[in-house]
């Protein structure tokens, strides 16, 4: 027996939704009204153009548009996504079907505590097991994202260090930052008021001790934003060193917890000598992720800091008879609170997701999963040092770094490698980030990849480093499997083309 391919359908180039319109076509019918007409919204704020431009199609003509584009999309559902610093671990169906129900989704955020206690008890529940991984006893979960974490870290610490020094805190407005750090960390500092001065890295891929006490003696430190395991994937050993350090000149320690997924189950921040993490529930604890949000990014603060969290803080309330019931509430009674940063108490639908993951793994499997990861970003680095250009000669954590040094003496870099890579099947890792390293490739397997796919990985990666020898121009014109080859970058980035106009000189351009 023998199977024919079939040919090609004549929609692989999907046109437009706005090019299958037909004049005249619907793909609804209402039933004839049978009360009295009327228009309750204000004549100033309804069209009157009888929807001119918007699309005319059936039902059938928009299922089978959109399935279509959908079946071009990569997902973590077809592969792994390698990209470093983002962790795009695989999110379990079982925490979807936890986040799906019905009491959860159905449960209006206004609803009064009295019918909110399994709601309010599951936040309580997420962080306690927050601060138990952290080392950090207080935590909010209103943050919807890891940039708003950030934010409220650092807005913890200026709120701390006002309340401490009183007047004399205006003059403590210097925030230390790693040249490899996230393009956000001075983002937040700015805009919560503080002034960033950069720490140096050091040829190992660490921050500079002797250049971090030299900005400390400088004065005016308010703290430092530090990620560890830091940007090029390798542990801060001197982070306890760190922290006397930055303590000493009477600042604190705010860490970016995007790299949680090396540490959870084995080493905690707070013991570090930490004062104030975000964390990623995208990242660490498989939360969906991209797309625009729903995010969830919560701070974890030592105790000293906790009157500044954001309001209400959730708290448990012992049983007040003797139906040994406890019941939980929201205390709104925080004077000294940054104040909101999320409206209601953030996305909830994010924190039951990480929840059934933290139960679904236990204290032993939490653990396991971070060991898996380092497991898999050390095969990925040891299989591809003697290919690719290892800037650093420590073993990484979770992440592996590499630079297109070999590559671009040929003629190829970086970019071309991403591009080339996407006709082997795979997603490209991180490109040209942390900025201290030049033509930078940062990998992040996770421990959702198994050996197989690791394998085909890396061989994908040599395959193209052996193509960029042999035939540069094949790598250099890569992608050549996808139904658009490679864009004119900086053209789209300059002059973006935002809106389909039904004329021959914009005709299929896209929104």
């Amino acid at each position: 027996m023998s199977i024919k391919k079939v040919t090609s359908h004549p929609t692989q180039n999907e046109a437009l939704i706005f090019e299958r319109s037909q004049t005249g076509r619907v793909g609804y019918r209402l039933p004839k009204l049978d009360v009295p007409e009327t228009d309750p919204i204000p004549a100033d704020l309804r069209r009157d153009d009888g929807l001119d431009g918007v699309p005319e199609v059936s039902e059938v003509d928009v299922i089978r548009h959109f399935t279509r584009i959908s079946t071009w999309n990569y997902s973590i559902d077809l592969g792994m996504y390698p990209l470093g610093s983002c962790t795009m671990k695989y999110n379990s169906r079982l925490n979807e079907k936890m986040a799906r129900i019905a009491g959860y989704t159905n449960l209006h955020p206004l609803a009064p505590e009295e019918e909110s206690q399994g709601a309010l008890e599951l936040m309580y529940r997420l962080q306690q097991d927050l601060a138990e991984i952290t080392g950090l006893p207080s935590v909010s979960l209103q943050p919807a994202a890891g940039a708003q974490g950030e934010m409220t870290g650092v807005m913890l610490i200026r709120a701390f260090l006002d309340k401490r020094d009183g007047e004399a805190s205006k003059d403590r407005r210097v925030m230390l930052i790693p040249d490899s750090a996230h393009g956000t960390n001075p983002a937040s500092a700015a805009l919560a008021g503080f002034t960033v001065k950069t720490i140096r890295s050091t040829d190992e891929g660490l921050t500079d001790m002797e250049h971090l006490r030299e900005l400390c003696g400088e004065g005016g430190v308010a703290g430092l934003m530090l990620t560890n395991p830091n940007t090029v994937g390798i542990f801060e050993k001197n982070i306890r060193e760190i922290c006397d350090t930055i303590h000493s000149a009477g600042g604190l320690v705010y860490m970016d917890g995007a790299n949680m997924n090396a540490l959870v189950g084995v080493a905690r921040p707070g013991d570090m000598g930490v004062d104030v993490i975000h964390l990623n529930l995208h990242k660490t604890f498989s939360t969906p992720h991209g797309g625009g949000g729903p995010g969830c990014g919560p701070c974890c603060c030592t105790a000293e800091l906790s009157e500044f969290l954001p309001t209400p803080h959730i708290v448990a309330e012992p049983p007040r008879s003797a139906d040994g019931v406890t019941r939980y509430r929201l205390n709104y009674d925080l004077p000294n609170s940054i104040g909101r940063v999320k409206a209601f108490f953030g996305n909830f639908g994010m924190m039951v997701r990480a929840l059934s993951y933290i139960y679904t793994h236990g204290a032993d499997g939490l653990r396991e999963a971070t060991e898996t990861a380092v497991l898999n970003a050390r095969y990925v680095a040891e299989k591809l040092k003697d290919t690719y250009h290892k800037p650093y000669d420590a073993d990484c954590m979770h992440e592996a770094i590499f630079s297109h040094k070999h590559q671009s003496a040929k003629g190829v870099v970086t970019l071309d490698i991403a591009k080339r890579l996407i006709d082997h099947g795979f997603h490209p890792p991180t490109v040209y980030f942390p900025l201290v390293v030049e033509g930078a490739m940062l990998i992040e397997p996770t421990e959702s990849v198994g050996r197989q796919d690791l394998d085909a990985f890396i061989d994908a990666m040599i395959s193209i480093d052996r193509e960029a020898g042999e035939d540069p121009e094949l790598v250099k014109g890569a992608p050549h499997s996808t139904r658009i080859g490679r864009l004119d970058e900086a053209a789209a980035a300059r002059k973006p083309v935002l809106r389909w106009r039904p004329d021959t000189e914009a005709s299929g351009a896209g929104a």
